[in-house]
């Protein structure tokens, strides 16, 4: 045991010194708080310079701490630094477990306070009112393809997509005793069942399935009633005491979801910025063909593109357009003026850091 207890001692030691580094840090971030309230700077929260330094700290790793542990390990650091400052608040589509509050939890860490909302809606008037610094939304899935409302709302809104983060949907079937026998009805949200249907129809054949309106919500239900298992993500396994009677049973692996924080400020250029638009054309032949030949000719690169029905207005659509840079890059900011000139309606939704 005498390697063993000289390895402890060392290790102690180090925690020691990281203690007091992590201190030293927080004491420097206050400093900085103190500076922006001095000049009135609008945010203390900057997540350019968030994605600036997980990217530094990824090219510097030696390890044998993979990136995504060392990400884990800071984004905690991020989040207890910002709660010395000011305790920031998100608002997310509640209740608490769903796989919105599961993302909103990876972006911005435990110390930050997250507010359940009802609807999407709710998100961004939490937002509009100043109630909370940011919110947090599905924009895209890469099983079920664009989120609609969400880009509805995006359109009307005076927000901007301050970021964005990717999380893989991992879904587990959960109950109260984790017995899979004793499991006679499956609930959860109808997007959730379907990921999982070829699943339960090969395991479960005379489950009764029902809905519910969030996987968070069949959570809770399962709490109560051993005959039901829900189907839901890690984090609902841990707020509700539920025990895993199968794990990771969606029918399609590494799906993954796409969420952006909308907030009332635009974020700062990062070097590794995407920007999002939206605009409306007239109905003429080679209109949007035009157009995104603006972008070609400067060499700029267009990531996604999608339509959208315009609800009052029959037969008529809008461009929901994803391009790699930052609206203040020169080339980008000129091509975005000429688009602007040849559009019935154009809005850019943001200019923000790519996930990681």
């Amino acid at each position: 045991m005498g390697k063993i207890d000289d390895f402890r001692l060392e290790i102690d030691k180090i925690d020691d010194q990281v203690l007091e580094l992590l201190s030293r840090r927080g004491k420097i971030a206050q400093q900085i708080g103190n500076e922006k309230a001095k000049a009135n700077l609008p945010s203390f929260h900057d997540p350019s310079r968030e994605i600036d330094i997980f990217r530094r700290l990824s090219e510097a790793n030696g390890g044998p701490y993979p990136d995504p542990a060392i990400q884990a390990i800071f984004r905690e650091i991020f989040s207890a630094t910002l709660s010395l400052e000011k305790l920031l608040k998100v608002a997310f589509l509640g209740p608490k477990a769903t796989f919105t509050h599961l993302a909103a939890q990876k972006k911005f860490g435990k110390s930050t306070q997250f507010l359940p909302q009802k609807s999407t809606a709710d998100i961004f008037s939490e937002v509009e009112k100043k109630n909370v610094s940011y919110g947090i939304v599905p924009i895209e899935s890469s099983v079920e393809g664009i989120v609609g409302h969400t880009l509805d709302l995006l359109v009307d809104s005076p927000l901007y997509i301050n970021s964005e983060i990717s999380i893989e949907i991992v879904i587990h079937l959960l109950a109260s005793h984790g017995d899979l026998s004793r499991i006679k009805k499956v609930c959860s949200h109808p997007h959730a069942i379907a990921q999982c249907r070829e699943w339960i129809v090969k395991n479960l054949p005379n489950a009764q399935i029902t809905n519910s309106e969030s996987t968070a919500a069949a959570a809770k239900i399962a709490q109560t009633d051993e005959s039901i298992g829900a189907l839901a993500n890690e984090m609902a396994a841990e707020i509700y005491d539920l025990k895993k009677a199968a794990a990771g049973i969606q029918d399609i692996a590494n799906g993954v979801t796409r969420f952006v924080v909308i907030s009332r400020e635009k974020a700062s250029k990062s070097g590794a910025d995407k920007t999002s638009m939206v605009f409306s054309l007239k109905d003429q032949a080679g209109a949007l063909v035009q157009c995104l030949k603006i972008f070609s000719d400067k060499g700029i690169n267009m990531t996604k593109i999608e339509s959208r029905p315009i609800k009052k207005k029959t037969w008529e659509y809008r461009f929901f357009v994803d391009i790699d840079g930052h609206r203040e890059d020169e080339l980008l900011g000129e091509a975005l003026e000429e688009l602007e000139k040849r559009c019935t309606f154009f809005r850019v939704l943001g200019s923000y850091p790519k996930g990681i």
